[in-house]
Parts: structure tokens; sequence; C-alpha cells
């Protein structure tokens, strides 16, 4: 049996929203079409993918295998055009996706000098999509912030920096050169707790489930925003918080915090020896230009 793409696709809306109404309106297209399409993918499976009832719609154990599976083998397919794309072109391409604070030139200028005739495009990424971009072919390579999802990438480690908290200009800690960790213990962090492990062992408000809904961010300014506000705090690599410097925030050193890895990522298999060629520019150039960093990654 060959698998009909445009159905898996459907599938994954349906999966992620549990709500065929709203997979509907997001895929433009009318609810019983949709419902049709996912009873011929059941068909061809030979297994139910969904449950549904009064109580809404749920995956079932197949349904929740087929998601596993469908989403990198969407992503690839959709990396396989685009590479095929770039291929045809009668200019070599190669897409660089970076992560805000980190200073990508030094590596294009030494990858450029090495192949003049390669368009080099930069991709700017985020904490939500810096792998994405890989798995769907939007960035060749990536520099990336760990910790990621490594699976199917390879991953090579260039250096470490220190991590700030970011606090409004008006807060009691604000006129200090450094905090503890335990000075933290009452803030409201406005990230995923995993992100500060060392916090998370402190965090009074992770006691007894009295910690506040967090907003979805999906952008550095989006938590800043918030902290000026004071809403809560957030801790940041040093040359992310360098580079989004503003007048109501400020950035302390936090005793007690481990660094923040910085590496490059591309998919585990790609021969391409453009991406090679510039992992090699990378590692020979970028610690040089973070002062604050403390040395290469642990391999």
């Amino acid at each position: 049996m060959d698998l009909d793409l445009r159905k898996l696709r459907y599938f994954v809306a349906v999966a992620q929203e549990l709500h065929f109404g709203r997979a509907a309106e997001q895929l433009h297209i009318a609810q019983p079409v949709l419902s049709r399409q996912i009873r011929s993918l059941e068909d061809e499976l030979g297994a139910e993918v969904f449950t549904r009832d009064r109580r809404g719609t749920v995956l079932t154990a197949a349904g929740e295998q087929l998601l596993e599976d469908a989403v990198p083998l969407l992503a690839s397919a959709q990396a396989l055009l685009t590479r095929v794309t770039a291929a045809a072109q009668d200019t070599q391409t190669l897409t660089i996706g970076f992560m805000p604070g980190i200073t990508v030139t030094p590596a294009m200028v030494a990858f450029a000098a090495r192949h003049p005739d390669v368009n080099v495009r930069l991709l700017r990424t985020t904490w939500d999509d810096q792998v994405e971009v890989l798995q769907d072919g939007r960035a060749d390579i990536s520099i990336v912030r760990l910790p990621i999802n490594e699976h199917g990438l390879e991953v090579r480690p260039l250096f470490r920096e220190p991590r700030v908290v970011v606090l409004p200009v008006g807060h009691p800690l604000a006129d200090r050169k450094s905090v503890t960790v335990a000075d933290l213990a009452s803030e409201h962090l406005l990230q995923d707790p995993n992100a500060v492990p060392e916090w998370r062992h402190v965090a009074v408000e992770l006691r007894g489930n009295r910690r506040p809904e967090v907003p979805v961010i999906h952008q550095v300014e989006e938590k800043l925003e918030l902290v000026a506000a004071g809403a809560g705090i957030c801790v940041l690599p040093l040359s992310t918080a360098g580079f989004y410097t503003r007048a109501d925030v400020v950035a302390l050193r936090v005793d007690g915090i481990g660094p923040n890895e910085v590496a490059l990522a591309w998919v585990a298999g790609r021969r391409s020896p453009l991406i090679h060629d510039f992992a090699e520019a990378a590692a020979d150039s970028l610690a040089d230009v973070h002062p604050e960093a403390h040395g290469p990654a642990p391999q």
C-alpha cells in the first residue's frame, strides 16, 4: 500500500487539534470532506486512528503511533521537495539557521572564501522551530541552542556561554551585580521550568501546584515585554540578553545556573560537502567572536 501524503496531513491536523471542525478550518476544507478522508485513511490502514464520542475526539493506540511517525515523514517529504527544487537551480545554495544572539558572520566569511559561487542564505530560528527547519528542509545546517531533540540529527558542539536572569528595572534585586539561584526562589519564571532545572529545585511556585499559568511565548521579544511589565522573570543566554538590550529590564549574572551550550546540527546522513565545510568554518571561527564563551562544549 502506498500512503497518501495528503491524507496524512489531514490526519496530523486532526490529531493536533483533536477537533474535526477546527482542523477543517485550518486546512481550508469542508468538515464532511475531512471526515471522509480520515475514514478512507483508516480503511487503507485497517485500523481506527480516532475514537469519536460525545466527549470529543481521542487518538487510539494506532493513532498515537501514526502521529509519531507521520510528523517526521511529512517533514522529510517537504525537505525532499525543497532540496530538489534548490538542486535544479543554476547556483548552489546553502541555508543556515541560527538562534538569536549568535554571530554568524565570521563563519559565513570563512565559508564564502572557499565557496565564492555558493549562494548563502540565513534563517533566524526560535526555540520552537530550530529543529523543525532542518527536518522540513528550510535550513541545511543550523546553529542551535541545546537541549534539542537530537533524533535523526548530527550534532557538533561549538561553545558554552553563561546564562543571565532578566528582571524589570524596578525589581528589588535589580541594583545587584549578581544573584544566586536561591534569590530567585520566589519569582515567577516565564518559561518551562525544565529549561532551568537549578531554579526548579528551589522554586516556591512549584510547591503545591501554585504556579501561575504561563502564556504561550514564541519570541524573545515577547518574554522581555512580559518581564518589563512585571509579569515574571526569564533566564537567557548572555549573548541573547545583550542582543536585546532595552532600558526597562536588567540582566544579572546568576551564580549556580549552568551555561547554555551552542552547537551545529544537520540531518544525519546528508552527504553534502557544503554542510561539512560550513561546519568546519563555524567550528574554527564562532567561539572567537563570543568572548563570554567558556570554550568548546564537551563532546
